[in-house]
């Protein structure tokens, strides 16, 4: 048979393995984006009794400082007790992996998704998207290992990461984009798509039922930019380095502080410090500084007229509050702080350059903030764009993350066990 022959026969193999493929890969994205509501519909839950209906029944203000210090104390009491007694024992610790490295055993789900409702609703400073990546990994690896048995558990898990990040942000594109880096530097210009077919029917189906029954849990909204100048590009390209650099702080410190918490060795002793050190923060924060930061970032957006000073200590507060969160064992992902830390870096930022807008000092200042966190240029990106709805700074931020790379790029990751230097990022390329 001829090498075009040959060719033909293997395309024709390519694309009837894509399109079967293609049922379990929607499986996937919608029971991804179901399980995702359905967590964060339960810490919403538990945050309403927490924070409202048990207050009000005591006759205490939940926004004193002694409410937000005992919550967020008893709080990580609470996820010390499941870490250390409870059966699967809440998984493993966010701080010491990213995202799905390997299924994890079905019988870890209850005991992590108790830890993660816990974390969110107590007003931890930390986002949904580890253990939920980590939870729907584990589920998701039973249920489409029993319905298609032929296919393979790491492609499983590449998919239920993109339809997680898909359901998470409410579009495909962030997924499309963290998978691109992933498989781009083994894959030919055909290759790439045909690896990013799957995660991308399975991101797109996660995104279609998150907005479907919860809608995405980053709404932020920015006013437009409208058209800018040179002034604007320049301002981005220094705001977004500097805000990067702020981002490696806590790094730095976070590296330190997980190894201080974890001499105490018995998680319940250090997540119930944690929560009593985040509950200080709180208490000088005050409530904008708790929780994951989605709300709150549209909160303080909405709050024109802070001083500078006041903005930059609600990011230097934030900041403490996200390292000690990570380091002190609490179960949870770091980008939707890192956003808020960015919102309010940049309206710092704005508040001395007042003619720059708003759109550009708080995008180039997030974008700053998750590529140092989550070093990934793409997600970066990504988040940056699409908290200002606005296309025209798009170009603009393509050259602020030039500046932001070099500072980052030899930092270590916010990973308690990585030295610096290589990427720690999602599973490996799935391969289809």
């Amino acid at each position: 048979m001829s090498d075009t022959s040959n060719d033909g026969v293997l395309a024709q193999h390519r694309v009837r393995t894509l399109a079967a493929l293609t049922v379990p890969a929607i499986l996937i994205g919608v029971v991804s984006g179901l399980i995702l509501f359905g967590l964060d519909e339960a810490a919403h839950l538990l945050q309403l009794l927490l924070w409202e209906d048990l207050p009000g029944a005591v006759g205490m203000d939940p926004e004193s400082g002694w409410w937000i210090f005992g919550m967020l104390t008893l709080t990580g009491a609470a996820v010390g007790l499941i870490a250390r007694y409870v059966p699967g024992h809440a998984g493993p610790d966010s701080a010491e992996s990213e995202l799905a490295e390997s299924a994890l055993p079905i019988g870890v789900v209850p005991s992590l998704a108790a830890a993660a409702v816990l974390g969110l609703a107590g007003g931890v400073s930390l986002g949904p998207e580890n253990p939920i990546i980590a939870i729907n990994a584990a589920v998701l690896t039973v249920l489409v290992g029993r319905l298609f048995p032929k296919v393979p558990g790491k492609l499983i898990v590449g998919m239920t990461i993109a339809g997680t990040v898909g359901a998470l942000f409410g579009t495909p594109v962030a997924a499309a984009l963290l998978f691109t880096g992933i498989v781009g530097s083994t894959a030919g210009a055909g290759a790439l798509f045909d690896k990013l077919f799957l995660p991308l029917v399975a991101a797109g189906a996660g995104a279609v039922t998150m907005n479907l029954v919860g809608g995405t849990l980053l709404d932020i909204t920015v006013p437009a930019a409208g058209n800018v100048n040179g002034w604007d590009i320049l301002a981005a390209m220094i705001i977004a380095p500097l805000a990067a650099a702020f981002g490696l702080l806590g790094i730095f410190a976070f590296r330190w502080a997980h190894r201080m918490f974890h001499r105490l060795q018995n998680p319940v002793l250090f997540t119930t410090l944690g929560g009593a050190l985040l509950g200080l923060l709180g208490v000088i924060g005050g409530p904008l500084t708790l929780f994951k930061g989605a709300e709150e970032s549209s909160k303080l957006l909405s709050t024109p007229g802070e001083s500078f000073g006041t903005l930059l200590l609600l990011a230097v507060i934030k900041l403490c509050a996200l390292v000690v969160a990570a380091a002190a064992g609490f179960r949870g992902g770091r980008i939707f702080p890192s956003v808020f830390i960015g919102v309010a870096f940049g309206l710092a930022a704005g508040a001395l350059l007042p003619g720059v807008p708003v759109s550009v000092v708080v995008s180039a200042a997030v974008l700053g903030l998750v590529l140092a966190v989550a070093r990934d240029g793409w997600l970066a990106l990504f988040i940056a764009v699409v908290i200002t709805s606005d296309v025209a700074i798009t170009g603009l931020l393509c050259l602020a993350v030039l500046p932001a790379w070099l500072v980052v790029t030899n930092a270590p990751h916010m990973l308690a066990d990585d030295g610096g230097g290589g990427h720690r990022g999602p599973a490996a390329a799935p391969k289809s």
